[in-house]
């Protein structure tokens, strides 16, 4: 697999402490991209979906995988098989992309669907310059959408992620 980075304790891509990959390649060469050095996909380095695994146990208090870049589903099936292993940790995982969750569903990028079948929330779209935003949330531009896959893929439509309650759980006296 080849990776621009990692970062073991991200609080911006996604809920609570992320182990985030930066794959290397990216098609999109969105102006304004935070990640520009993402898109040669001769750039970057080698390393195996095992170490990467490695690195994502290490931290027993991460919370999920985060695949960012580039462009995750350049390396559809080498992203899906560390989301499985994620996923068998009890990891959530969430993954950017400059594609739609439509043009992914179309099915003729290698690994795309299991990767999305393996996904938690896809932020998809592509970073629009005109449309950066630092209000919204674990976005760079206020047209990608947080996509809750699987209620998605139930739905046969677009459902969007909103941010459970962290007290939801809580009872509250009544008054």
């Amino acid at each position: 697999m080849r990776i621009a980075n990692t970062v073991s304790d991200s609080i911006v891509d996604g809920p609570g402490l992320r182990f985030t990959v930066f794959t290397q390649g990216c098609p999109h060469n969105c102006p304004g991209c935070h990640n520009p050095d993402t898109h040669d996909p001769a750039g970057g380095r080698e390393v195996s979906v095992a170490e990467l695994a490695e690195q994502l146990g290490k931290n027993p208090l991460t919370d999920g995988l985060t695949l960012s870049g580039g462009e995750p589903f350049c390396q559809g099936a080498e992203c899906a098989a560390l989301a499985r292993i994620a996923r068998e940790k009890g990891l959530n995982v969430w993954v950017y992309t400059g594609y739609t969750y439509e043009r992914l569903l179309e099915g003729d990028l290698p690994g795309a669907l299991e990767l999305l079948e393996l996904t938690d929330v896809l932020v998809d779209g592509p970073f629009l310059l005109a449309e950066k935003s630092y209000e919204a949330l674990f976005r760079g531009s206020s047209n990608q959408r947080l996509i809750g896959v699987k209620q998605s893929r139930q739905a046969g439509k677009v459902v969007l992620w909103s941010r459970p309650d962290p007290l939801a759980h809580f009872v509250r006296p009544e008054s």
